[in-house]
């Protein structure tokens, strides 16, 4: 089963995101984080299994920044 992950630079390491299961965790560097969140995605989908709904689609937007 594929999922989302989005990751984040913050503090010299990353934040990693699922947004299918909400999960979330951190790393040092992009792999550990990826490592981390496939774990943290494995823990989750033991005790909530998702049914397949098509692969997510990802996209980005502009905002307007407001000082």
């Amino acid at each position: 089963m594929q999922v989302t992950a989005v990751l984040t630079p913050e503090d010299g390491g990353f934040v990693a995101y699922n947004p299918e299961t909400g999960t979330a965790t951190q790393g040092d560097t992009i792999e550990e984080a990826l490592a981390n969140l496939r774990e943290a995605v494995e823990l989750y989908l033991e005790e909530f299994p998702l049914k397949p709904a098509g692969p997510p689609i990802i996209t980005m937007l502009d905002v307007k920044e407001h000082a």
